[in-house]
C-alpha cells in the first residue's frame, strides 16, 4: 500500500510538473517584442519592411528580413514556424492558401497595394489585339483571377457569373478574337514579354524588370482605392501580439507613407 501511495504521489507530482510546464510553454508562444523575422518578396515589399525596421531599431527592435522569390514558400515557413511573419500577400491569396493547405495564419492588418497592369512589347493598346494573338496571366489562385478580371475590364474576354478565386482559363465564356491564354508562374511573366503578345503582371515583379504601371502599363487597376490591398500576416496565435501592434504602427508612420510616394511613384500605394 505504501509503495501505491507513493506510486500515486509521483503521478500526481508528474502530472502537476507537465501542466505547470505547458502553461510555460504557451505563454513562450508570444512573439518577442526585442526581435522578429519577417518573410517578404523580393521588391517593394522587402524595401518598405527594411524602412520599417529602421523605425523599429530605435525603439530596441530588430526585425529581421528573410527574402523569398516566390508566393507560395513564406506560408509555408510561417505556418511551420521558421517566421514570426510574413508581409507580401492579398487576402484571396491567403484565403485561398488556408484553405487549401490547413494554414494557422492570419491577416493582421493591410499595408499597400500594388495595381495590376498589362504590359507588352508588341503592341500599345489592348485595342491592337489581334485574332489568334497570345496573352498570358498568372497561373496561382487569386492572381489569376485577378489577372482575368483585369483582361475583362479592358473588354478583351468575358468570365462566367460567380467565378471564384479558382478561377482558370477554362472560365472564361467569351473570347471573340481567340486569344491563346497562357497560365505561367508569376515571377516568370516579365521575361515571357517576347514570347507573348501581352501578359497581366504582378506590381513587385513588373518592377523587378523596370516595368512601372505609370509609364509601361498599357492597362492597369484603379491606382486608389485598389480593391488587392497586401496584409501583414502572422501565426493565429500571435494575432493580439504586443510586437504587432508595434510594427502596425511603424508601418504606418508618416515616414513610410512619404517613403512609398517618393520610391515607387504610384505603382505601390499605401492601403490604409
Amino acid at each position: 500500500m505504501k509503495k501505491a501511495s507513493k506510486l500515486l504521489s509521483l503521478g500526481i507530482a508528474f502530472i502537476l510538473l507537465f501542466a505547470l510546464s505547458a502553461c510555460g510553454k504557451s505563454d513562450s508562444k508570444a512573439l518577442s517584442t526585442k526581435e522578429i523575422t519577417v518573410g517578404v518578396t523580393g521588391g517593394p515589399h522587402q524595401q518598405i519592411m527594411e524602412q520599417v525596421a529602421k523605425l523599429a531599431k530605435k525603439d530596441g527592435l530588430t526585425i529581421k528580413l528573410k527574402v523569398f522569390n516566390d508566393y507560395n514558400t513564406p506560408n509555408t515557413a510561417l505556418d511551420q514556424g521558421e517566421l514570426d511573419a510574413n508581409s507580401y500577400q492579398t487576402l484571396p491569396f491567403l484565403k485561398g492558401q488556408i484553405k487549401d493547405k490547413n494554414y494557422k495564419i492570419t491577416d493582421v492588418f493591410k499595408t499597400v497595394a500594388f495595381p495590376m497592369g498589362v504590359y507588352s512589347k508588341k503592341i500599345k493598346s489592348l485595342n491592337e489585339l489581334k485574332k489568334g494573338d497570345s496573352i498570358a496571366v498568372p497561373n496561382d489562385p487569386a492572381n489569376e483571377l485577378r489577372a482575368l478580371q483585369l483582361f475583362e475590364a479592358a473588354g478583351v474576354i468575358k468570365l462566367k457569373e460567380g467565378v471564384t478565386q479558382n478561377a482558370t482559363k477554362k472560365d472564361v465564356v467569351e473570347n471573340k478574337l481567340n486569344l491563346d491564354i497562357k497560365e505561367l508562374n508569376a515571377e516568370s511573366l516579365p521575361a515571357q514579354l517576347n514570347e507573348v503578345t501581352a501578359a497581366a503582371i504582378n506590381t513587385n515583379f513588373a518592377m523587378g524588370a523596370d516595368l512601372t504601371i505609370n509609364k509601361d502599363a498599357i492597362f492597369h487597376e484603379k491606382i486608389k482605392d485598389n480593391p488587392y490591398p497586401n496584409y501583414f500576416v502572422v501565426r493565429t496565435e500571435n494575432k493580439n501580439d504586443k510586437v504587432v501592434k508595434q510594427i502596425k504602427k511603424y508601418y504606418y508612420s508618416d515616414t513610410i507613407k512619404k517613403y512609398i510616394a517618393k520610391e515607387f511613384g504610384g505603382s505601390v500605394v499605401p492601403a490604409w
